[in-house]
């Protein structure tokens, strides 16, 4: 079982910046991979930024160059920093964790933070 809590939505004009952090219950070393999806009104959960256990990255296109994604795992903790912030990105931004126990894939989510940029 992985616990996720996501912190550090609110709200910012556009072009201001935001970091969110996600701090999980258990050895961020453990976990084979870590992302940040979003969720609009009205849309579906989209993947925002992928962090794997061997520190390879993947970022949506809608959001590369503006958003980093990285851990620091001493403190268990993975951070997605926004900069140049757009209306579009809008959303409830969800922390996702994912381990493989015995081959099993398991994933888990956090609660949600809230992101809105006004224009």
């Amino acid at each position: 079982q992985v616990l996720l809590v996501e912190s550090g939505g609110g709200l910012v004009q556009a072009g201001g910046s935001l970091r969110l952090s996600c701090v999980a219950s258990v050895s961020t070393l453990s976990i084979y991979t870590m992302s940040w999806y979003r969720q609009a009104p009205g849309k579906l959960r989209e993947l925002v930024a992928g962090l794997s256990s061997g520190d390879s990255t993947n970022y949506a296109d809608s959001v590369k160059g503006r958003f980093t994604i990285s851990r620091d795992n001493a403190k268990k903790t993975v951070y997605l920093e926004m900069n140049n912030l757009k209306p579009d990105d809008t959303a409830v931004y969800y922390c996702n964790a994912v381990t493989y126990e015995f081959l099993r894939r398991a994933d888990y989510w956090g609660r949600g933070t809230q992101v809105t940029v006004s224009s």
